[in-house]
């Protein structure tokens, strides 16, 4: 069975305008990604000016619903790590900007 703590982190969130994020670091507990097909959002995001998860920065990628990302595996993500950051369109709020399709 897999820990939280075996899960990949959010290594960096440059997202300012989600309310999970602090000084680049993502203070939710766990994220999920989702997305339409050759789009990895993040499904955590809240654009709130109101600050708001847990006192240390924790975040892991709890679930994963992009299954044509070379990271997932059985709905679950295999990178080390993952980048939340601006996506490629302005519809893009935050993007996993480490999904990656073979």
């Amino acid at each position: 069975m897999t820990a939280l703590t075996d899960l990949p982190q959010v290594s960096e969130c440059s997202i300012d305008g989600c309310g999970y994020n602090h000084e680049h670091g993502c203070h939710a507990g766990a994220v999920t990604i989702a997305g339409g097909t050759g789009d990895a959002s993040c499904a955590t995001f809240i654009p709130l000016s109101a600050k708001g998860g847990l006192d240390k920065v924790v975040a892991h990628v709890g679930a994963c619903q992009r299954g044509e990302c070379v990271h997932n595996d059985h709905l679950e993500c295999g990178a080390p790590s993952i980048r939340v950051g601006a996506g490629a369109t302005a519809a893009d709020h935050a993007d996993c900007l480490t999904f990656a399709t073979a």
